[in-house]
């Protein structure tokens, strides 16, 4: 065997596009979608707290990788409008794992909330 062709393939992997792919192209390729985020999120937040998620009301990325705040039925009630929810603030790494959360606040499902400022 001849080494020509190791070298047609290691110079046809470097000209081609996705031989090229710069540090930074690469670091964001690696990135999960935010729907991959969401997802991911709501499933680690289950398994940790034995609730599921019911919704996600905030999401943002972060320099750290991810913020959201998630609704979270606590217990059930009835009527359904008595049930008591929970907001929890979760943060992820930039591969969408979870590194932390905290329960932020409760309410009844049917209370609006009075006006804060930031939308929280």
């Amino acid at each position: 065997m001849s080494n020509t062709k190791s070298t047609s393939d290691s110079q046809t992997a470097r000209n081609s596009p996705r031989g090229n792919k710069t540090r930074t192209e690469k670091k964001v390729a690696d990135r999960p979608s935010p729907m991959e985020v969401l997802r991911n999120a709501r499933t680690q937040l289950a398994e940790l707290t034995g609730r599921s998620a019911e919704s996600v009301s905030s999401f943002e990325p972060t320099k750290d990788g991810w913020s959201l705040e998630v609704e979270v039925l606590e217990l059930a009630r009835v009527p359904d409008t008595m049930s008591l929810m929970a907001s929890y603030q979760v943060d992820l790494d930039p591969q969408g794992r979870l590194t932390g959360y905290r329960r932020v606040r409760r309410y009844e499902r049917g209370r609006a909330d009075s006006h804060r400022p930031g939308g929280r």
